[in-house]
């Protein structure tokens, strides 16, 4: 102790720096601050889980009725029929899987591109920072508001092409018709721009996440850019780049307005890009505002259906971001 006096007295920085608050056990108000931050951030975090209990269990709830009356047969059927009280939602069910998935190939590809970019040195600091910007701020647009775009500038744009498209490949199934209106390519390229943010922003954190010494032995051993890229770099952040297409993906199956406005809500399914159909969130923007009693019941159920297949999406997504930051702490 006499040492460190001494030393303090020949360093008045050491000196101060003994004398700071820093260096000090922590008071009796600080103590009780961290403890009642603690308890209130546990309480939020407790309060998260109760509300979606709450959400599912309510859900279920009103769908129970028409979950008992219609079985799993609900899932198969194919037919929407207030009058004769029967009613289906395959096609909700398939349309809803293939827009999602087409989105995800188009703003998949597209959202890691733009991450491998804005992470890799491929451009300056400037622009990555004006291009993060950019992707960040598609995630502010509302989702009407790419419903109008797709359906005064998509839709016009694409007519063409389809047509031309389906009199060259029309024996192809993904051809067979041509684009008159609404249909699932409109949809899945407004759900692509949509999608677009999330899967840039948790696949550019994977990137950015990889250990700095693994691209540098790479380069030592007198690798290029692009086998660093591919050899290493996208290997070690698969499992974050792969997390990130399953949240985009859980993001598209929940989407709404853009669907309702852009997809044709007919009640049937094609695998034709250009033919029209429906989603799950579709079928339950359109119909809910009028619906009676009994149909209240047969939209809740698809609710449940959509509602569980998103969570079921989202919570695998979750998962894998989780393992893979914890792995890519074990390598730092």
């Amino acid at each position: 102790m006499s040492e460190r006096s001494g030393q303090a007295r020949a360093n008045p920085d050491l000196s101060a720096a003994f004398r700071s608050p820093i260096a000090r056990a922590p008071t009796s108000f600080q103590t009780s601050s961290d403890r009642v931050f603690r308890v209130v951030a546990q309480s939020f975090g407790i309060a998260v889980v109760v509300l979606l209990a709450g959400i599912v269990v309510q859900v279920m709830r009103h769908a129970a009725p028409a979950m008992g009356d219609h079985g799993l047969g609900f899932l198969t059927r194919s037919r929407w029929d207030t009058n004769a009280d029967n009613y289906g939602i395959l096609p909700q069910i398939m349309g809803t899987l293939y827009t999602s998935v087409l989105a995800l190939i188009l703003g998949g590809v597209l959202g890691v591109t733009v991450a491998l970019v804005t992470s890799q040195g491929f451009i300056g600091r400037r622009w990555e920072l004006a291009m993060k910007n950019v992707i960040e701020l598609l995630a502010a647009i509302p989702s009407v508001v790419y419903g109008l775009w797709g359906i005064f500038v998509l839709i016009p744009a694409v007519r063409g092409p389809s047509a031309w498209l389906h009199e060259h490949f029309g024996s192809l199934p993904f051809f067979s018709t041509e684009l008159s209106g609404p249909g699932i390519l409109p949809a899945s390229l407004v759900l692509a721009v949509m999608i677009l943010p999330t899967i840039t922003a948790v696949s550019r954190e994977a990137l950015a996440a990889v250990p700095k010494r693994l691209p540098a032995a790479a380069y030592g051993l007198g690798a290029t850019q692009w086998e660093v890229i591919f050899r290493v770099v996208l290997p070690t952040a698969s499992g974050g780049i792969f997390g990130a297409l399953v949240l985009g993906f859980g993001r598209a199956l929940g989407e709404t307005m853009a669907l309702a406005m852009l997809v044709g809500n007919a009640n049937v399914f094609g695998w034709s890009l250009f033919s029209p159909g429906s989603t799950l969130a579709a079928l339950l923007a359109n119909h809910f505002p009028e619906a009676g009693a009994v149909e209240v019941g047969a939209l809740m159920y698809a609710a449940v259906v959509l509602l569980l297949i998103t969570l079921a999406v989202n919570a695998l997504g979750s998962l894998i971001m989780l393992r893979t930051t914890r792995e890519l702490k074990g390598l730092n």
